[in-house]
Formats: structure tokens, C-alpha cells, sequence
């Protein structure tokens, strides 16, 4: 049976056609690796590629486009709203058929080593590769950011899982791990007020209390002037989106402001937003499996 697994790097890159580019020709030049899906964003500085595949392809696929990446961004010279610490930030894979997630934490695993040694870019591994209790939490991980890493990584608490304990002079340190699908969601607001969308974020994330599976932000998006709710779902069967919205929606009229729109970054699972059409809708006795056209067709 065919092992196939999704891989979502992240790159510390926004706007550069150029380097969004090469990364993507780069996925697809690679035998048993399909790219699925690829965007960039300006404010955030960041950019998500969804590559599908064998965990092979796929780490091979992981491991030039980190190369590529090491070559063209200095984080130096880096500003952005979202928090990184690498130019190729966060590698994360997912098993999506005849693959366990074990097998995945083995692939997560190979890819830091080569990573370590063949591009000398330190890596921590989180999520269920995580070889520490405080190394699960990518927000902890990642904390001090580029920036702070160098005095971190002299901590014994923080020595990297492969590689030198100094970041690369340019790329930083890569994140790697194994994980359940995971859904990139933010929510804009009818304000230019950070604060409120940091007031917002603490009060729906679930280290500050909220819902327990949604890590959150506050950033600020300068194109449209607009504040903006910035969301990772790692869990959408327990905290769906449409629970997230309402959520925010609720939040957010305490100061006046309202819920103006909202976006998917990358891909998500049809079940996640059939749910939120299911809900608004009040659908009953609605069946996903035999009413949704294309799951019969399949």
C-alpha cells in the first residue's frame, strides 16, 4: 500500500515573486511530491506551501526547498508580523494514508538530522516528535524568535535536537515535527486597534484560558489598515471553525467592532468547513458522507 503524508513548510518570505517562485518549482521538480498549494503574505512576511506525496519525496522535497531558502533570506533583514526563528521556520508532517503517526515522528526525525547536517541549520523537533515536555508547544519553542536564539540555545533546557547550540548566521533554527492536520484561520476586524485583536486573541486561545485547541495572535495587516485576529486550529474536530468565529464575534463586540471577513491560509479538510456550512445553514438530519456530491462521486 502507497504511504502518503502531507507536508506543510513554512517559509520566512511574503512578498518576493522570486523566491516564492523558486520554492514552488522546487516542490514540483521532485519525483513522488505534489504541490498542492502555496501562498504568501505580505504583513505576516510567511508563506505555506502543502506538498502531498511519499514520506521520501516529501522529505526530499523539505530539504531542497530549505536549502533554497537558506540561500535567499537572511533574517537579519527580516521584519514581519508573524513570530520565526528560521528562514525555513516550521516543517511539519502529517499522515494522511497508510501511514501511523509514529511512522511520521521517523520521517520528522531524518528530515532535522539532514537539516543539522546537511545544510547546518540547528532543529528542534515539537508536537508528537517532541523529545521534551517543554519542546510540544511550537509558541514556546519558537519564543525569542530569531533574535533571542543565540543567548537561548546556550540553556542546557534548550540544547537543539540536532545541530550546533548557535543558530545559523542567516537562516536561523528550523522546527520539525509530526502532527494532526492543522487549519491557518484569521479573522479581520473592523478596527486598526492591535491591542484589541491581542485582547481578543488572549481571551480565545487555550494557554490563556480559551478554547483549548486554538493558538492565537493580535497583528496588524498595514495594506488593508486593519487589525486582525491570526489563528492556528490544531484540532477542528474539538474547537470548529464556526465555534472560533462566534467566539470572536462575541469578543469583539464588547469594544464596539465587528467581525468584517475572515481566510483560509492554504488547505483545509472539507469536513472542517462543511461543518461551519452545516451550522449557519441549520442543516438536520444532513448526511456529509451521501450529500455532498463529491464524496459520492469518490
Amino acid at each position: 500500500m502507497t504511504k502518503i503524508v502531507q507536508c506543510v513548510p513554512n517559509f520566512s518570505v511574503g512578498a518576493d515573486e522570486a523566491i516564492l517562485k523558486g520554492l514552488a518549482d522546487i516542490a514540483q521538480s521532485v519525483p513522488g511530491c505534489t504541490l498542492l498549494d502555496y501562498s504568501g503574505d505580505k504583513s505576516h512576511n510567511r508563506s505555506v506551501y502543502t506538498l502531498v506525496g511519499s514520506p521520501e519525496a516529501c522529505a526530499d522535497a523539505a530539504i531542497a526547498m530549505a536549502k533554497f531558502a537558506a540561500e535567499k533570506i537572511d533574517l537579519n533583514k527580516h521584519e514581519g508580523e508573524h513570530p520565526r526563528m528560521g528562514a525555513t521556520d516550521v516543517i511539519p508532517f502529517v499522515p494522511i494514508k497508510n501511514i501511523t503517526m509514529e511512522e511520521c515522528v521517523e520521517v520528522a526525525k531524518k528530515v532535522g538530522e539532514r537539516l543539522a547536517t546537511e545544510l547546518n541549520i540547528p532543529v528542534y523537533l515539537y508536537e508528537e516528535a517532541a523529545t521534551a515536555a517543554n519542546r510540544k508547544n511550537l509558541a514556546t519553542v519558537r519564543k525569542g524568535q530569531f533574535e533571542g536564539m543565540a543567548a537561548k540555545m546556550q540553556e542546557p533546557a534548550w540544547k537543539p535536537d540536532f545541530g550546533d547550540a548557535k543558530p545559523h548566521p542567516t537562516a536561523g533554527v528550523t522546527a520539525v515535527c509530526a502532527r494532526r492536520p492543522l487549519i491557518a484561520f484569521n479573522v479581520n476586524l473592523s478596527t486598526n486597534n492591535v491591542d484589541i485583536a491581542n485582547n481578543i486573541a488572549k481571551a480565545i486561545r487555550g494557554s490563556s484560558g480559551g478554547l483549548k485547541y486554538v493558538k492565537g495572535i493580535g497583528i496588524y495587516i498595514e495594506e488593508r489598515d486593519m487589525a486582525q485576529v491570526s489563528m492556528n486550529l490544531v484540532n477542528y474536530e474539538a474547537n470548529a471553525l464556526y465555534r472560533v468565529v462566534e467566539f470572536i464575534r462575541m469578543e469583539a463586540a464588547r469594544y464596539g467592532i465587528s467581525v468584517i471577513g475572515s481566510e483560509l491560509i492554504g488547505i483545509a479538510p472539507a469536513r472542517a468547513l462543511i461543518d461551519s456550512a452545516e451550522y449557519y445553514l441549520q442543516l438536520e438530519n444532513f448526511d456529509f458522507d451521501s450529500q455532498v456530491l463529491e464524496n459520492s462521486l469518490l
